[in-house]
């Protein structure tokens, strides 16, 4: 399984970005997906999970109501849409899929990792 993710610039606050991750797999709905991040000098984090189906996603606190995860299994790719953005989100951002297909917030509970995609917010 491999994992591309894109998507990440530099952006002001306020403003937005779309991350999206492309899967190699054979069965893409046989994935959960989750979005982490890791800040400079911090650890990696969770940011946002959805099923295979993409009928369910939960969100950490710190991004809800603003960030957005869904998922195209016709293009074996996930999507994060990040509104609102803050400084506090420059991070870089890791796609990671987890073979099930419900959704997993704990970093140990991915089979699979991206590359990871830097997001960068200036205030």
């Amino acid at each position: 399984v491999q994992l591309q993710a894109s998507g990440g610039g530099l952006v002001q606050a306020g403003g937005s970005l779309r991350l999206s991750c492309a899967a190699s797999v054979r069965t893409f709905s046989n994935y959960g997906m989750g979005w982490f991040r890791q800040a400079p000098g911090r650890e990696r984090e969770f940011v946002a999970a959805i099923s295979g189906s993409g009928r369910s996603t939960v969100y950490a606190d710190s991004v809800k109501g603003r960030f957005t995860m869904s998922r195209d299994n016709t293009k074996d790719t996930v999507y994060l849409q990040m509104n609102s953005l803050k400084p506090e989100d420059t991070a870089v951002y890791y796609c990671a899929a987890k073979v099930s297909a419900a959704y997993y917030t704990k970093l140990r509970e991915y089979d699979y990792w991206g590359q990871g995609t830097l997001v960068t917010v200036s205030s």
